[in-house]
Formats: structure tokens, sequence, C-alpha cells
């Protein structure tokens, strides 16, 4: 997988996302195929089914929650991307705390992690689609953090 990553010329740009690795980006991306085909990288998350969406019937509104849809295969690969992404990544790390310990609806720790693993996955096509390398200020809404600091040019 990693050596269709490296003829396809992807290997610089999905590892430059901090704690995502060549075989992780290789296993999402066989999952997908080209990123280009999703107009949106929501469209490529709502793929993996990491996209939550309320329950409706009628007048019942029920708890928005992952509806299990999309590519088990794909959610699977950006599930264990999460697992070094979010220690390696400032930008995940500090996510992911702030979505655990915040005062009004904290997220478990489960939660916190799909959260993550949609990020993984948008950055990736954002790196794929538009061809330039991952910047932690972009990816984290331009909000300062003493781990955060822009990537020299």
């Amino acid at each position: 997988m990693t050596t269709i990553l490296d003829e396809l010329r992807l290997t610089e740009l999905a590892t430059s996302i901090t704690g995502v690795s060549a075989i992780g980006a290789a296993a999402i991306l066989a999952q997908t195929g080209d990123p280009n085909r999703f107009p949106t990288a929501h469209a490529l998350v709502k793929h993996a089914g990491l996209a939550p969406r309320e329950k409706l019937s009628g007048n019942f509104v029920g708890r928005t929650k992952l509806t299990g849809q999309g590519r088990p295969g794909l959610r699977l690969a950006a599930w264990r991307a999460v697992w070094s992404a979010q220690r390696a990544n400032p930008v995940y790390a500090v996510r992911f705390t702030h979505l655990t310990t915040r005062a009004q609806n904290k997220f478990t720790v489960t939660q916190a992690r799909a959260v993550i693993a949609a990020a993984v996955l948008r950055h990736l096509h954002a790196v794929i689609t538009t061809g330039q390398p991952w910047n932690p200020v972009i990816a984290a809404h331009g909000t300062t953090h003493p781990t955060v600091t822009p990537l020299a040019a």
C-alpha cells in the first residue's frame, strides 16, 4: 500500500499531518480511492459514517449520534490513525482534551476519538486535493496555543 502511495507522490503530503503514518494514510486511501472524487471533506467523512445525524421521526427528536452507515473499513482505518495522531499531534491533543474536559456537553473518550478521526479524514482530504502540506495553524482554525506553531516556509 505504501508503495502505491509513493508512486502517486502522496506520501510526503499525507505524512505532513503530524502523527499520521504512511501506512495509516495508505489504509485510508485504499478504502476511499481518489479523494478528489468527493466534492467536500464533509462528504468523505459522511462516506466513512463518521458524520453524526439526528434521529427524527414525526414530532420525535432523538439523540444525535453516529448512524453506523458508511464504509466500516474506512471507519476502522481512520479510527486506527487516531491512536498515533492524537498523541503526536498537538492540535488533535488540544482538541481531544477540550472535548473531554469542557464544562458543558462533555464528550466521552470514544466520542472525542470519533471527532478526531473525522478531523484526520478532513485534513487528509484537504492536503491531497489542494497539494499543500498540513498546516497546524489552519487546522486549529487560527487559534493559538503554546504547542501549536506554524510550519516554517
